[in-house]
């Protein structure tokens, strides 16, 4: 029960995605399967720090990355939180507890060479509903920056074509809206005429050539089939091209806080993973035009 009205506080108060409860679900669930096969019947309400920490023991042992660990952990940590503020427990058991370290992971961006030879191959593929249909979530992913699961929800109502914007339901049904490069305009009216032929009384932007809303694994094999023919990089996802929107645009000069709410990020910190990148071409920069550098 205590887990239940924890979903239904993630869900109705916090308003998290589904994606986000259903991993919140997944980790609670591994350790009150732990619990039970380790300490019997015993309940996570009442677990202590010797118990959380004999599951970690075993993740470990398991090779489950620190990562994942640390993960599944913050879950549990979010967990009692929720506990001590509805008053079932005095306090968290994860009061004291440090993460795992886990080594920095530096993503590296598509170029701008690779971007654009995936845009020249979809302009080149046809005009074909799905063919017009995957260039636009190209071009609108990395013109916009948008996730996934907020490029799914789109609907044909979140376009203002005219006013060349799009209205984007972020984390936590949060609205922002981005403007559309003209490119991505033409693009749009392309589109949005192959696909009332398709399904005209679908709400959703974007949708499958039956007529169905899209879904991730679909949007995932998209990117994925058009990044493979000119890039050799092992993460080829639509968070990939997000990242590189990112970074190309603070390359490029645009301000930290500009990109933070295009992104829909709510803290500068998130936005700041995007900066390595930039921190190298700005260095470039630095050393070709320094009078003391070793160049000049």
């Amino acid at each position: 029960m205590p887990i239940q009205k924890f979903i239904e506080y993630l869900s109705f108060e916090k308003k998290y995605s589904p994606h986000t409860i259903r991993a919140y679900s997944d980790d609670l669930r591994s350790f009150e399967e732990f619990c039970l096969s380790e300490y019997e019947d015993r309940s996570i309400v009442d677990a202590n720090y010797a118990q959380i920490r004999s599951w970690i023991v075993a993740m470990v042992n398991s090779n489950i990355s620190n990562r994942s660990i640390n993960r599944k952990v913050s879950s549990l940590k979010t967990f009692y939180k929720f506990l001590v503020k509805t008053k079932q427990i005095k306090e968290s058991p994860l009061l004291a507890h440090k993460a795992l370290k886990t080594a920095k992971r530096i993503q590296v961006p598509f170029s701008k060479d690779e971007v654009e030879n995936v845009l020249q191959i979809a302009n080149d593929a046809g005009d074909d509903f799905e063919t017009v249909r995957n260039r636009l979530i190209v071009e609108l992913f990395y013109s916009t920056g948008i996730r996934r699961a907020e490029l799914i929800e789109l609907t044909v109502q979140s376009l203002d074509i005219s006013n060349a914007t799009i209205k984007v339901l972020g984390k936590r049904n949060k609205e922002r809206i981005i403007p559309l490069l003209s490119s991505v305009k033409e693009t749009l009216k392309v589109y949005i005429d192959v696909r009332n032929d398709v399904a005209p009384v679908n709400d959703f932007l974007f949708i499958t050539k039956k007529g169905d809303k899209l879904y991730p694994n679909l949007v995932y094999r998209i990117i994925n089939d058009y990044f493979s023919n000119v890039s050799t990089k092992v993460k080829k996802s639509p968070h990939m091209l997000r990242h590189s929107f990112a970074t190309h645009l603070l390359n490029e000069g645009a301000d930290l806080n500009s990109v933070k709410e295009l992104l829909g990020h709510s803290s500068l910190a998130s936005t700041q993973v995007y900066t390595h990148s930039s921190l190298n071409e700005l260095k470039k920069v630095y050393n070709q035009a320094h009078p003391r550098s070793s160049k000049n």
